[in-house]
């Protein structure tokens, strides 16, 4: 009988969520930031959400979105890869490309930590926020928490996020400034910091995040949320590595968002 019944819900749940999946409508849009420049981003909302992500991917970040909605590059990386599971859980998304003035390499490579990228920045969180009518919070993941954490250290009140999500964090960089070494004491936002406990990239060591986290003193609401297990192939660095949550899609974006609705 328990069995049946478990099966059952299990059953109701996945339609549950096959059903919002329906729902949610998917639009690529252009918005401008600075003069001349124009921020290309995929957006998928729910009927009704109950805040907004921007997920921002790693590595180059020039994804090369196409106007039917596909990607030149970035496919599988983790936040990529799991956009439709925000709007499962009422979350309006956008996944945002590098702006038209970085649509070949380097990208977003060297880009992260710019005044440019700020306004950008800016102007998604404001575009969000007017579509939407609720909560805006950054999620980066990779050398996407460069972007996360620093634009948090330079927007605040109506102009910045309402919180942020820092997923896989780069805690040592010898090409740039790690996300430790940024003036953190200036987020006064919620963060949730996602890491694997069994990280193999060694720009983010596990053992580095209780120092990520001491250094948030001023955030009002912080926490780590750990996860271990999954599949850990190819570059320990790369999506479908422990780097990636690879494996771990669902419980992952689960947990993220029950944080991120519980603000």
């Amino acid at each position: 009988m328990y069995s049946l019944a478990r099966y059952w819900i299990a059953g109701l749940l996945m339609a549950l969520a096959s059903q919002a999946q329906a729902q949610a409508t998917q639009k690529v849009v252009d918005i401008p930031t600075r003069p001349g420049v124009t921020q290309r981003m995929l957006v998928l909302s729910p009927p009704e959400p109950k805040a907004a992500v921007i997920l921002i991917a790693g590595g180059h970040g020039g994804l090369q979105i196409f106007p039917n909605g596909s990607f030149n590059w970035g496919a599988g990386n983790f936040l990529v890869r799991t956009r439709q599971l925000f709007p499962d859980q009422g979350l309006m998304v956008a996944v945002i490309d590098a702006p038209s003035d970085r649509q070949s390499p380097p990208y977003l490579s060297g880009f992260r930590q710019t005044p440019e990228h700020v306004a950008d920045l800016k102007a998604v969180i404001a575009w969000m926020r007017e579509q939407s009518r609720v909560p805006v919070w950054l999620v980066g993941t990779s050398r996407g928490t460069q972007s996360a954490a620093y634009v948090a250290t330079e927007l605040s009140g109506p102009e910045g996020p309402n919180g942020i999500v820092l997923s896989s964090t780069i805690l040592i960089d010898r090409r740039g400034r790690p996300v430790p070494a940024m003036p953190l004491s200036k987020i006064r936002v919620p963060v949730l910091v996602v890491h694997h406990s069994q990280d193999g990239c060694a720009l983010c060591p596990f053992s580095n995040v209780p120092g990520l986290m001491e250094k948030l003193e001023n955030s009002p609401r912080k926490e780590l949320l750990s996860f271990s297990g999954g599949e850990d192939k190819g570059d320990p660095c790369e999506a479908m590595a422990h780097h990636g949550f690879n494996g771990l899609d669902r419980e992952v974006v689960t947990q993220i968002a029950g944080w991120v609705l519980a603000r």
